[in-house]
C-alpha cells in the first residue's frame, strides 16, 4: 500500500483514446487492467477527463484548410492541430467502460475553454492558468505523485512535468501509459521529463 502523502495521477482513459475512438492510441485499452489495480494501492486517486466544447480551438476542423496533427500558432504558442474528440456529453469524451472510477477521490476536467487547450492536469497550455489540483493536493497533504494514462508523450508527459516544476516528487510507469508518437513526440517527451526531473519506471 502506498503512503498516505502519495496519489494516483489516472490521465485521460476515455474512449476517444481508445481503440475505436476519434483519437485512438495503440493500445490503449491494454493499460486498463493494471490502472484499475493501482487504483486500489493509493489513498488518493484522481482521474482527468479531457473535456471540449465541440467548437474547439484545438479542432483541426475549426481552421480551414487544416488537417489533423498538423501545427499552428495560436495566442499562446504552437498547437497541434487534432481530429475533433472528447466532445463534453458525448460517447467519446466518457472514460472506457471497463476502467473503474468509483475509487476516484477527484474527477479533473480541462479543456473545457474553447480558445486554448489543455495537455497537463495542472495548467492549461499557456502553462500559466491552473486547474486548481496543485492546491487540492496540497491541502491534502500529497507531496508524492504518480503519473499513469494515455497519452504519455502529451498529456501524460506535461502534467508529470507541470508537477515536478510546482514541487511534487513525479513519478512515471510507463508500463501503464501508452503513447501517439508523432513525429517523435515520444523520445522528446522522455527527455524533457527527465531533465524536469521526473523519475520514468515501468
Amino acid at each position: 500500500m502506498a503512503d498516505v502523502s502519495e496519489a494516483l495521477i489516472v490521465i485521460d482513459i476515455q474512449n476517444d483514446f481508445c481503440p475505436g475512438g476519434a483519437l485512438a492510441v495503440a493500445g490503449g485499452d491494454e493499460i486498463i487492467p493494471r490502472v484499475n489495480a493501482l487504483m486500489q494501492e493509493y489513498p488518493v486517486t484522481v482521474l482527468t477527463q479531457d473535456w471540449h466544447p465541440e467548437e474547439h480551438s484545438s479542432f483541426a476542423a475549426m481552421h480551414e484548410g487544416a488537417t489533423p496533427f498538423s501545427t499552428i500558432e495560436l495566442p499562446y504558442g504552437p498547437q497541434t492541430l487534432w481530429p475533433v474528440h472528447c466532445v463534453w456529453g458525448t460517447e467519446g469524451a466518457a472514460f472506457h467502460p471497463a476502467l473503474t472510477v468509483d475509487p476516484a477521490d477527484l474527477i479533473l476536467r480541462k479543456g473545457f475553454r474553447p480558445a486554448i487547450d489543455s495537455y497537463s492536469a495542472f495548467f492549461e497550455n499557456d502553462h500559466s492558468t491552473p486547474t486548481g489540483l496543485a492546491g487540492y493536493l496540497r491541502e491534502r497533504g500529497i507531496t508524492d505523485l504518480t503519473f499513469v494514462g494515455l497519452a504519455l508523450d502529451f498529456c501524460v508527459a506535461w502534467s508529470a512535468i507541470d508537477a515536478a516544476k510546482l514541487g511534487f516528487n513525479a513519478r512515471v510507469l510507463q508500463g501503464a501509459c501508452r503513447a501517439i508518437d508523432l513525429n517523435g513526440s515520444l523520445a522528446g517527451a522522455r527527455d524533457a521529463m527527465r531533465a524536469a526531473g521526473v523519475v520514468l519506471a515501468e
